[in-house]
């Protein structure tokens, strides 16, 4: 079994990308929603963070205020590296649950949602191959607009907060171009898949845990 590295920007698309692939049978792992997950009321991580950081992080469901949180970690680096420190572990946990749980299924590969994949420099070494979801700079500037309700100088700053989606194409093995129509995206997919799934590359591609532990490390934080 091989790894695949799936990354793009906001409002790229590659939230469709997943949902179509997802429709193709791919396994897919979300590194943000298993960050979400671990920081839940049943995990160990949550009672940790309460207790390190006390009841007033609370929502009245009992559930982690994330925004309170994030107010408290990124004016304090020392409480966002313990905050790390609690959820780390749990979060390179959870994903290697899933990924050993897809190889004894008999998946020939696993795409990895990560949407810091190459800011991290570490996890792309573990990637057999890479994919970057991409849209023109305009299409894109249009959609976060429109989608999160932002003038254009807000959704300008966010955009130009990430590294450019020009950037990544140039490190990715693969891009899926979402500028245009759905039927064109869906093309564009379909042809990755059946690329992969017919590849050999699972056959000499070895998974170890700690590699993956190592790399996850780098790159899965709560906020």
């Amino acid at each position: 079994m091989f790894l695949v590295g799936l990354t793009g920007g906001i409002a790229s698309g590659k939230s469709t990308v997943v949902a179509l692939l997802q429709e193709l049978g791919c396994a897919v792992i979300d590194a943000d929603v298993i960050a979400r997950q671990v920081v839940q009321p049943h995990f160990q991580a949550y009672r940790r963070i309460v207790h390190s950081f006390g009841p007033e992080i609370l929502l009245g469901s009992g559930e982690i205020n994330r925004e309170a949180l994030g107010n408290i970690i990124f004016s304090q680096p020392e409480k966002r590296q313990l905050l790390n420190s609690i959820t780390h572990p749990e979060i390179q946990k959870e994903m290697l649950k899933e990924i050993l749980k897809y190889f004894v299924l008999g998946y020939r590969y696993v795409i990895l949602d990560i949407p810091l994949l190459f800011e991290s420099k570490m996890l792309t070494r573990f990637m057999k191959h890479t994919v970057v979801v991409y849209c023109d700079p305009q299409v894109q500037l249009s959609r976060l607009m429109h989608r999160n309700g932002l003038t254009q100088t807000e959704a300008e700053a966010r955009i130009f907060a990430q590294m450019p989606l020009a950037q990544k194409v140039k490190l990715a093995n693969h891009v899926i171009d979402n500028s245009g129509d759905a039927e064109a995206t869906k093309k564009q997919v379909l042809k990755l898949h059946t690329e992969l799934e017919n590849s050999l590359e699972y056959l000499t591609r070895i998974l170890t845990t700690s590699h993956v532990c190592k790399g996850f490390e780098t790159v899965t934080s709560f906020l």
